[in-house]
């Protein structure tokens, strides 16, 4: 078998290049057991093949092996090892996202996902793991075909329940445990319930024998273990017999082992109480991860109290039916998906599946309304990773309203609602898709429909669709108008100010932004949306040679800011104030708020915002002396743009300082010297491009004076004016710059 070309250096070799970028497997909790065997196979397997798939029933390990591998194999990848979690992804259409986010690419065009992935593939030596895909065998197979294609150093270590059955394709079925790897495995975890417990003679007899009659599946052995907290060895034994002869059989003609895996579940099932069964069905009705208060409002009743559900979840994570995961937004909880499948099946025979559903619905439309108030203050960041972590629900919640005509303006209120997740934390593309979606059946133009109108608007203008921005608004606009409803009138015409600055057209940017901070006031409206409205407005300012009155405007805003808390609008008045330093000679001040910027964008993952800043920083570093940092920043800029939009926008205004910038480098560098600065600054990734920006890579110039270069004039920076890019980017949009 040919072996595949690896053009990393080998990790042992001293004159290797660095190690090998950061990917996001999740860190072992327990001890990985066994199966050295099995990773050697497969290890060969990856050596000559591209794409390679671990196919075996649910509960048999998949998952914990090509993770296992993954890890032993990182440092082969110079480009990183990716694992994509595939099982609360609801569509198909949704794939692409979810391998973006996986990839934690931030993309804000209006380019399918599917090309944003090509593209940041296509020259990485990367190892891609896909695991939970059978729900969209040929959405994944037919993307997976793609990206092998265009990206040549790329492979893939895939799990799942069946093989993709694509070209290229080597199969590795994933057998039970042998005797041994599962003796091993149900006394571990058994030392996890009983610390210290060792098996008897007699003991070992019958824990052979239990391994064997669950067919050495893992997570029947681990479901099994966590009984001894409260059973012995043969108790466990014994109830399984009467288990089995109580849940044998199934669907026919699946495989035994299946049945067999259906049995454990099933006999596990039947060692909970009421109550923990009951919990267990309801459970089911999330999608992916979930907290506490969640759990107790959808799953409580009066046949298991709010207050109660706490201590049977306990009892349930004791019996590993329910798994704790810790992340950004705290303790969460996650029903492993066999045993979901399982509880869903509970539930439905009850007839109570609606019922929760709805519950869920509501709940998450709770969540939604409280992230969107609790965006304009000191707990953006929070609300941020609350919901990147809550996604899933919030996606199954849209996807129940839409399921009933009466409820579709639900999913409308959910969509809108989410505004600032869709611009503010890098979700254009998803956001696009839904707002897109809820407007597909017929509403009445009530407040919800308004609202989603302008958000779609919104999101269109920072895509760069013109044509789709302009739709939008101006339906919500005529709406608004003939409804009375002054609020969604304020939010069109703000947005349409958005427009006129993307197209370069600042005097009616000017009068817009004006005429909808006015509404703003009237109707009482302030929020992150408003001081966004400001900072537009004193961009527009800027642009038209005003820096006084540019500066006076973010000063207020920034006051706004810190009163309440808010981050992601001061990211961009600082920015607005910084380029105002600059024009009026002070570069050193220009760079203490451009730090500001890059550490509020870090925060919020805002990759235009962090593109933005570094382009000007760049200029700030040429003007206090070191050409040769600014070539780097302007490389780690070029570098970045393409998930972004087109650099700058096309924008003759956008661009001057990045002309400016590099006018000063070639005079002082050479052009052979700047290319290579450049060069050398496309290879830094996003986030070693800020540390190295927040480090002040470049010596700071003690003397500030008129050399920062003059401000704009009345006119523009000069030229003849060009429309703006066709494909414009997002989280914050245009007007974030």
């Amino acid at each position: 078998m040919r072996r595949l070309h690896d053009p990393c250096p080998h990790p042992d070799d001293p004159d290797a290049l660095p190690a090998p970028a950061p990917g996001n497997l999740p860190a072992e909790l327990n001890p990985f057991v066994g199966r050295e065997a099995e990773l050697a196979e497969l290890g060969g397997l990856l050596e000559g093949a591209r794409l390679v798939t671990v196919a075996g029933v649910a509960g048999v390990g998949k998952t914990r092996c090509v993770i296992r591998l993954a890890a032993l194999r990182e440092k082969r990848y110079c480009d990183g090892v990716l694992l994509a979690e595939l099982s609360a992804v609801g569509h198909p259409d949704l794939l692409e996202h979810a391998l973006v986010d996986a990839l934690g690419l931030t993309d804000h065009t209006n380019r399918h996902p599917r090309a944003v992935l090509v593209e940041h593939l296509s020259e990485r030596r990367t190892l891609l793991v896909i695991d939970g895909f059978e729900h969209l065998v040929d959405a994944c197979a037919d993307l997976v075909t793609e990206l092998l294609r265009r990206a040549p150093r790329l492979q893939v270590l895939a799990a799942g329940r069946c093989p993709l059955r694509v070209d290229g394709e080597r199969t590795f079925p994933l057998a039970p445990m042998s005797d041994g790897d599962a003796v091993e495995l149900f006394t571990e975890r058994a030392r996890g319930v009983r610390p210290g417990w060792e098996p008897t003679a007699a003991e070992r007899t019958s824990v052979l024998e239990l391994c064997r009659r669950l067919d050495g599946i893992p997570l029947a052995l681990e479901l099994a273990a966590g009984r001894l907290r409260a059973l012995s060895v043969e108790q466990v034994l014994l109830r399984l017999d009467d288990r089995f002869r109580l849940l044998t059989g199934g669907r026919r003609g699946a495989p035994p082992r299946h049945q067999t895996l259906r049995t454990a579940i099933g006999w596990s099932h039947e060692l909970c109480t009421p109550e923990q069964r009951l919990l267990w069905a309801r459970l089911s009705v999330f999608a992916g991860q979930f907290d506490l208060e969640a759990a107790e409002y959808i799953c409580g009743g009066p046949d298991l109290p709010a207050e109660s559900v706490l201590d049977v979840l306990d009892e349930l994570l004791a019996q590993s039916v329910v798994e704790r995961e810790d992340g950004p937004a705290g303790a969460r909880y996650r029903l492993l998906d066999t045993v979901s499948e399982y509880g869903a099946q509970w539930l439905a025979a009850a007839g109570d599946t609606p019922r929760l559903r709805r519950r869920h619905r509501d709940w998450f439309l709770g969540l939604a309304t409280w992230c969107e108030l609790d965006w304009f203050s000191p707990r953006q960041a929070e609300v941020a990773a609350r919901v990147d972590s809550e996604l899933p629900n919030l996606r199954r919640a849209m996807e129940c309203s839409m399921e009933i005509p009466d409820e579709v303006h639900l999913a409308q209120y959910l969509a809108g609602t989410l505004w600032f997740y869709w611009a503010g934390c890098g979700r254009l593309s998803e956001g696009r898709h839904w707002l897109d979606h809820v407007l597909e059946e017929p509403t009445p133009h009530d407040s919800a429909r308004l609202k989603v109108l302008w958000v779609l608007g919104y999101v269109a203008v920072l895509q760069g669709d013109t044509v789709g921005a302009i739709s939008a608004l101006q339906e919500c606009r005529e709406e608004a108008e003939r409804s009375g409803d002054a609020t969604a009138l304020a939010y069109a015409v703000h947005r349409t100010g958005c427009l006129a600055i993307v197209t370069d057209d600042m005097p009616r940017a000017e009068e817009l932004l004006r005429d909808a901070l006015g509404r703003y006031r009237e109707v009482g409206e302030l929020n992150s949306n408003v001081l966004m409205a400001q900072v537009e407005l004193a961009m527009a300012v800027a642009f038209l040679g005003d820096l006084d009155a540019a500066a006076l405007i973010c000063d207020e805003v920034r006051e706004i800011c810190e009163d309440h808390g808010e981050r992601w609008a001061l990211a961009y008045a600082l920015y607005v104030l910084a380029y105002a330093a600059l024009r009026r000679g002070r570069p050193a001040r220009a760079r203490q708020m451009l730090g500001e910027c890059l550490t509020i964008g870090r925060t919020f993952n805002d990759l235009l915002g962090t593109v933005l800043s570094l382009e000007l920083l760049a200029l700030v570093t040429a003007v206090e002396g070191d050409a040769g940092e600014a070539a780097v920043l302007q490389g780690a800029a070029e570098g970045i743009w393409p998930s972004v939009g087109v650099p700058l926008f096309g924008s003759a205004f956008y661009g001057r300082p990045r002309a400016e910038c590099e006018e000063r480098a070639r005079r002082e560098l050479g052009n052979a010297a700047y290319e290579e600065g450049l060069r050398a600054g496309r290879r830094l990734d996003p986030a070693t491009a800020v540390e190295r920006a927040l480090a002040g890579g470049g010596p700071a110039a003690t003397v500030e004076g008129p050399g920062a270069g003059g401000a704009p004039t009345a006119g523009g920076p000069g030229g003849t004016r060009r429309p703006a890019a066709s494909r414009m980017t997002g989280r914050g949009g245009p007007e974030r710059w």
